[in-house]
């Protein structure tokens, strides 16, 4: 990696720990829902979290909030070691130093002029945990702080001397130091540096011979680290031959630190104002992380459990470790967002995507710059030509090209004035079709929606037919986030045109549970199309007669009829004007998911006025039709009634109409109505029980009546309905 890298991920991770809570609180979730984000000034990005659930093993901050601002620190361990000699003591803290948490080990030693020989005396031994100051999860780095060594002239008989410094994180933990970041540094005019399986760094200068900026060894220097070191120590030593003979007030210092933090200046050389600045919090140290013991998946299997990078737009990087445990050698992976998106990818969504055309530093483009998902698309803009991603655009279109863009402009203006004019043309059809078809009359209607074609020409397609009937095909779809039925005729005849114009005008007056809800109609049509609420079990002509035949008993077929009798005693006799259905049938009685029936299909109803009972001509389905309108076409409520009684009939023997060449059900029910016996042989075999015989001989009974050839002699749909309605009480 190049150092620029390095400086911009060091400058990041000095951000990211100085960053106001006012800021952060406009930018994306960096953690779970529910977890805290921050511990003081420090972000606490997922996996890290400093509550239960808010973390991946190994990765808990403790928040100390009796720092004001709160600090973040590791969870802390200290060992236990009580062995008296220095040599065994030594053993005891390597052996548990390995298992226990992240923690910081410092010795700080006394040593006099007078005994020069033995100046390196252990003093106090203490422990503190290792705090984070800033995390990177798009580079998988976070910063910490620690102490550092140092030998400072206190008087002139004592020195303090604190001369020995480890940083330990676990073997097989999610931490380590590498070489590319951190680095062992020593600072002073006559001093080294050591560290453990690492080269030593030796600082040589005097005050004149110093130059501030790099440590370049003169004054400072500085010397990489072992790669991926779980744990390092740091020791320092003032050049022995000059302990004694110098007794200027100076220090010097050692310590593992960021590369990138440091600036030498040669007004450390003297004096202790480096380490009064430094010594309450150390210095930072870049630490890398990983998810230890994992491995990325293979390319086409599925992720294992446990899988760190979480959501789309991620990616796993496979992290080669030399970190050795108990003679393996340890796996580990990192997880960072893809190519164009940025982040947090250990936490669901947490990658978005990139605006590339806001930071044409990092992403160049010299033309029209386009934001894409996952990238950006760089474009000279028209009439250039170029890489306008790596370079400025350049002319391309000579005088004679000008010319003939031109030209092309002019015939473009022209096809567009030609199809605004079209465009015209299209809305004053449309406007005439809406007044032919009655909108500004239905325009009042209160309980009438009136459509714009486009709206339903999403629903007109082959995958949303559901039917055809005598005046229209039939297609389901959504408006307004509701499932309904839309008719669409298929001829152009000027008497279904009156059909359909009468059927709006009707169903915008009938209101009732058990018939079909008419929700609006499009009149930008030469026919006019109607909306209706759409009943999922569909007609009751497929429920009795389809090949899968459901199952249904007695008390829901007699609420079917009942309910249906009620609808059409409605429809006669307590709206404004007396409406007739003209073709009920099994197929015009729609179910909905409690199989309460609803009529429908009033395409061929009238609204009957005192002068103008007769028809015009008969339509319908003849199997169903009444005899004495057959031969007069005179249509009446009582023409309903015989077409209802068979129905009835249908519904109880769950048979057709005409059900085979020489069986006419009307005429099989009749003959035996006159014998006065119950037909046991023509009910469903479903419906005969001993305890029901009675109630299904009523209900054959009361269709017998209603297909009476003597119109005066059939019953008012509104009897029929009561009885009906006598018949369900009775069986509650």
């Amino acid at each position: 990696m190049t150092t620029h890298y390095y400086y911009v991920l060091a400058v990041t991770l000095l951000l990211v720990a100085a960053a106001s809570r006012q800021k952060l609180s406009k930018a994306e979730p960096v953690t779970l829902p529910g977890c805290p984000d921050r511990c003081g000034d420090v972000s606490i990005p997922y996996p890290f979290g400093t509550k239960d659930g808010c973390f991946l093993p190994g990765f808990q901050i403790i928040c100390n909030d009796t720092f004001h601002p709160p600090r973040a620190f590791f969870p802390y361990d200290p060992p236990n070691c009580n062995e008296d000699s220095f040599d065994a003591l030594d053993d005891c803290l390597l052996s548990q130093l390995n298992s226990r948490k992240p923690l910081i080990m410092t010795k700080d030693n006394i040593y006099s002029l007078n005994d020069i020989e033995d100046y390196t005396m252990p003093g106090n031994m203490s422990f503190s945990p290792v705090e984070l100051t800033g995390v990177s999860v798009a580079d998988g780095k976070l910063q910490v702080h620690a102490p550092f060594c140092y030998d400072c002239k206190l008087n002139e008989t004592h020195y303090s001397y604190r001369g020995e410094i480890r940083i330990s994180f676990p073997s097989l933990s999610p931490f380590f130091m590498t070489e590319e970041s951190t680095v062992l540094m020593a600072i002073g005019k006559y001093t080294s540096a050591g560290q453990l399986n690492g080269p030593p760094c030796e600082a040589v200068v005097t005050f004149d011979d110093a130059v501030n900026g790099k440590c370049l060894g003169r004054g400072c220097c500085q010397v990489p680290i072992p790669p991926q070191a779980t744990s390092n120590q740091v020791t320092i030593n003032r050049r022995s031959s000059l302990r004694i003979t110098n007794y200027e007030d100076d220090c010097v210092y050692g310590m593992f630190v960021d590369k990138y933090w440091y600036n030498f200046t040669s007004l450390d050389l003297d004096g202790d104002v480096f380490l009064r600045k430094n010594e309450a919090r150390g210095v930072p140290v870049v630490v890398d992380f990983v998810i230890v013991n994992h491995s990325c998946p293979q390319p086409g299997q599925p992720a294992p459990k446990g899988y760190a990078c979480a959501g789309d737009n991620t990616m796993c990087v496979q992290v080669p470790l030399d970190l050795m445990a108990d003679g393996y050698a340890a796996t580990g992976y990192m997880c960072r967002c893809s190519q164009g998106y940025q982040g947090n990818p250990y936490i669901p969504n947490g990658c978005r995507d990139i605006d590339e055309c806001k930071n044409p530093d990092l992403y160049p483009c010299y033309g029209k710059c386009h934001n894409t998902e996952g990238g950006y698309k760089c474009a000279c803009p028209a009439g250039t030509k170029g890489d306008a991603t790596h370079e400025r655009c350049a002319e391309m279109f000579p005088l004679p090209a000008k010319l003939g863009v031109g030209a092309i402009g002019g015939l473009f203006v022209i096809a567009l004035v030609a199809f605004i004019l079209l465009l015209r043309r299209q809305k004053r059809k449309m406007t005439q079709l809406y007044m032919k078809n009655g909108g500004p009359a239905l325009e009042k209607a209160n309980n009438i929606k009136i459509y714009r074609r486009e709206e339903l020409k999403p629903i007109l397609k082959c995958a949303n037919f559901i039917g055809k009937g005598c005046f229209g095909e039939v297609y389901k779809g959504y408006l307004d986030n509701q499932l309904v039925a839309v008719k669409k005729p298929v001829t152009d005849s000027v008497a279904h045109n009156e059909q359909f114009a009468n059927e709006v005008i009707i169903q915008s007056q009938v209101i009732h549970k058990n018939i079909v809800r008419l929700i609006g109609c499009c009149l930008e049509v030469d026919i006019p199309m109607l909306v209706y609420e759409f009943l999922s079990k569909g007609s009751l002509d497929d429920t009795l007669h389809s090949n899968n035949k459901v199952p249904l008993d007695l008390d829901v077929r007699l609420n079917i009829a009942a309910e249906s009798a009620e609808g059409l005693a409605y429809m006669h006799s307590k709206t404004g004007k007396r409406i007739l259905h003209g073709d009920v049938k099994p197929a015009n009685i729609l179910l909905d998911d409690d199989y309460v029936p609803k009529i429908s299909d009033f395409g061929i109803s009238r609204m009957i006025a005192r002068d103008k009972e007769h028809a015009t001509s008969v339509i319908g389905d003849r199997t169903y039709m009444d005899p004495v309108y057959l031969q007069t076409g005179l249509l009446t409520e009582k023409s309903d009634v015989y077409s209802f009684g068979v129905l009835l009939l249908e519904l109880i023997s769950r048979r057709k109409a005409t059900y085979s060449d020489h069986n006419s059900l009307v005429r099989n029910f009749v003959d035996a109505h006159k014998t006065k016996k119950i037909p046991v042989e023509l009910f469903d075999k479903e419906l005969v029980e001993p305890g029901d015989l009675e109630l299904l001989g009523s209900l054959a009974r009361i269709a017998v009546e209603c297909l009476n050839l003597d119109v005066d002699e059939r019953p008012a749909m509104t009897d029929v309905a009561e009885r009906l309605l006598m018949l369900k009480r009775s069986r509650k």
